[in-house]
């Protein structure tokens, strides 16, 4: 199943931080890490116990974990290049609804 699939699957659901974390195969602190430095979220509750995160989430955070991983990226430089990613999928998604190849 590809990660598109998967995340629009999964939209409608409401993981939990500790659901979250482990579809990343992270610990915890680790996404709450990424949530502080607004890489997931722009503004969450104060309380991690509040935070509920969508697939799109689960999506752009396995991105964002393999980009440091593979890349020594520094968290920011991560989302910048998941925001990249993220934008160029919307703008392949215009151009085929559109009708124009996408090759």
């Amino acid at each position: 199943m590809s990660d598109e699939l998967e995340a629009l699957l999964l939209e409608r659901a409401a993981l939990t931080l500790e659901e979250l974390a482990a579809g990343c195969c992270v610990e915890v602190s680790w996404v709450v890490a990424r949530v502080q430095a607004d890489v997931l979220h722009d503004n969450p509750p104060t309380d991690p116990a509040l935070w509920s995160f969508s697939g799109r989430d689960l999506l752009r955070l396995r991105r964002i974990r393999a980009l440091e991983r593979d890349f020594d990226a520094n968290p920011e430089l991560a989302a910048l290049v998941a925001d990249l990613v993220e934008e160029l999928d919307r703008l392949r998604t215009r151009l085929s609804r559109a009708g124009l190849a996408t090759d």
